[in-house]
């Protein structure tokens, strides 16, 4: 059996409709409130904040993947992902359970470096900081021995359905609002933008490689990358109008900051957008050389059709 822990996001259905497709039946969905995504997943409704309920929601499984998320709320992250983190190392350890750790970039240094799996951690902010707290504590497992374990990292979301990010905000969300589109900060800055399906595939194609574990994988992205400019100019092509849109300079976010909860737990996120954002994914690329991945024009077409 094959366990998906935050299930019912974005990354956690894609997830479980790929193992189904290609890996297993027998899968167990795992959330506060936890719902199927395909006919034949088996339900396990827990608050994997109790040790008691983590260990139980992974017995069993031969791998667990840790897809959960929580509201951009740095508060909330700082009380409940260090502890959440814990229960499920804890939990894989005792069960004897693979786990995959989906992460994002937040810990990593937000300027024009290059991004690769070996780049140090340099967080900007709570939020990235948590983040940096999480993949050491799972880290130090690995380098231990204690557990069999596999980091797969993913740069800035944009996708289908549930999907969640600043682009998909600004952008996508704003062509199905027929307003104008926004941009944070730079429209000249080349951005490594992930689509979530590809992210959900790839995290089960390791998951399910033996070979992959004890190591961070970072996922993969089209390469042909795009500043924002160029990313809506592809955009109007596919929708076939002539998108408009404006950049937002820092000073409008730290003012809006002021009136709007949402856009202060952003502010950590912001300094990225001033440089070039390269998320080097050749050690994926080497390795799975066969998988295919989806092109932002394949990818903004798909959102075109929703």
């Amino acid at each position: 059996m094959q366990t998906i822990l935050g299930a019912n996001g974005q990354i956690g259905e894609e997830l479980a409709r790929e193992l189904k497709r290609n890996f297993t039946a027998d899968i167990r969905i795992v959330s506060r409130h936890a719902k199927k995504v395909n006919d034949t997943d088996s339900l396990f409704p827990a608050d994997l904040s109790i040790k008691d309920n983590a260990i139980r929601a992974v017995a069993g499984s031969e791998i667990a993947y840790f897809t959960l998320g929580l509201p951009m709320s740095s508060d909330l992250w700082e009380e409940q992902f260090p502890r959440i983190t814990g229960n499920v190392i804890e939990a894989c350890k005792i069960n004897k359970t693979r786990l995959v750790f989906f992460d994002n970039t937040y810990m990593y240094p937000q300027d024009g470096r290059p991004l690769t799996e070996q780049t140090p951690f340099e967080p900007v902010g709570r939020k990235g900081r948590v983040r940096q707290e999480m993949a050491n504590m799972l880290l130090k497992e690995i380098n231990a021995g204690t557990i069999e374990a596999v980091i797969c990292r993913a740069p800035e979301f944009y996708g289908p359905g549930k999907t969640q990010s600043i682009t998909n905000t600004l952008i996508f969300d704003n062509i199905k609002k027929h307003k104008k589109l926004k941009v944070p900060l730079r429209d000249d800055k080349l951005r490594s933008l992930i689509w979530t399906p590809d992210a959900s595939r790839a995290t089960a194609l390791i998951g399910n490689t033996p070979g992959a574990y004890q190591q961070t994988w970072h996922l993969p992205v089209d390469n042909n990358r795009l500043t924002y400019r160029q990313f809506i100019t592809l955009a109007s092509s596919v929708y076939n109008t002539e998108l408009k849109y404006s950049v937002i300079p820092k000073i409008l976010f730290k003012t809006g900051a002021l009136f709007n909860s949402r856009v202060k737990e952003l502010q950590e996120l912001l300094p990225r957008y001033e440089y070039d954002n390269i998320f080097d994914d050749s050690k994926f690329r080497k390795r799975f050389p066969d998988f295919q991945i989806t092109t932002y024009r394949e990818g903004v077409t798909l959102i075109s059709n929703e």
